[in-house]
């Protein structure tokens, strides 16, 4: 059995450290399994053309660099580290109204996508490259920041389309998710490094990408909360 942690930040968004950096950090701490999810926000909407601006998301000027990056360090995370890096972005639908807001995780990618379209299309086009869609923190997440509740509105109608909804992402458990008997998995939101200190999945499977991917579309897979000193 090993940790997994699928929803982390690098400096091709908001995240405060570099691919490398996070390879490190996790590889350090003896994961199994990582995904670097950096946002791929909205280029039509006021605060996706803000997030351009101020260089804080997947365009598709740099996107091909980044897959670089991705494909390079998975091969040192495996050879150092015996551990697996999934490529990934969170198409960012950001709005004023927290319930028009949608994040949605894209797990094993290989394409860009442009986020400006309707969530359900943007889920269907993510699997249709083979990867999984994931609900990203759709409840509050019981911190002050601000929240995306418009896949969750939405959910009986979308239920079917996620190949699993966060129960956490980041130190507290979604009550309303793990009570809706949805398909699950538990990550950090990593931006920083204390937010290490949070849920994370568990996978007891043969360390491979589809082997990964394969555990959370069966839900082969358990959750845990993660607290240790960092020795990195």
């Amino acid at each position: 059995m090993y940790l997994a942690d699928f929803h982390i930040h690098s400096t091709f968004s908001d995240g405060k450290q570099s691919i490398p950096e996070i390879i490190d950090l996790y590889g350090s701490q003896g994961f199994g399994a990582i995904a670097i999810t950096d946002h791929l926000c909205e280029s039509g909407s006021f605060l996706g053309k803000a997030a351009v601006a101020l260089e804080r998301t997947l365009t598709p000027d740099n996107f091909p660099l980044y897959m670089r990056i991705l494909e390079s360090e998975a091969e040192r995370a495996w050879d150092q580290y015996q551990m697996i890096v999934i490529p990934g972005f969170e198409l960012t639908k950001n709005s004023i109204s927290n319930h028009r807001s949608a994040h949605i995780l894209g797990l094993g990618v290989s394409k860009f996508m442009h986020a400006d379209k309707d969530v359900l299309d943007l889920a269907r086009e993510v699997r249709a490259q083979g990867a999984l869609a994931i609900a990203a923190h759709p409840v509050s997440t019981r911190k002050v920041e601000k929240q995306t509740f418009h896949l969750w509105n939405r959910r009986e109608e979308l239920a079917q389309e996620f190949d699993a909804w966060e129960v956490a992402s980041g130190p507290f458990l979604f009550d309303e998710v793990l009570e809706a008997r949805l398909p699950l998995i538990a990550s950090s939101d990593m931006h920083v490094r204390r937010q290490m200190t949070s849920y994370k999945t568990v996978l007891d499977c043969e360390r491979h990408p589809e082997a990964i991917l394969n555990s959370i579309r069966r839900q082969r897979l358990t959750y845990r909360f993660y607290d240790e000193p960092l020795t990195a």
